[in-house]
């Protein structure tokens, strides 16, 4: 079986992240799901970064792939 991933997007395309989908999420329900927990460390932390986050996700199963983005188009 192959891992499933999700990007989450940003306009700088240095803040764009990939991270794996723990297989126990369905396709259709993780994107909100993975969008509410950005929300919530928002919330609790005003000046978050990106290991904030992280560190979220991955106590839910989530994890960081690393990535090259190729040139625009």
């Amino acid at each position: 079986m192959s891992e499933k991933l999700m990007i989450l997007p940003s306009k700088d395309s240095e803040k764009i992240r990939l991270v794996s989908i723990p297989s126990d999420y369905e396709e259709h329900e993780v994107y909100r799901f993975a969008t509410g927990l950005i929300a919530s460390v928002e919330e609790k932390i005003p000046n978050y970064d990106w290991d904030d986050i992280l560190e979220e996700l991955e106590e839910k199963g989530f994890n960081s792939v690393d990535f090259i983005l190729g040139p625009e188009l």
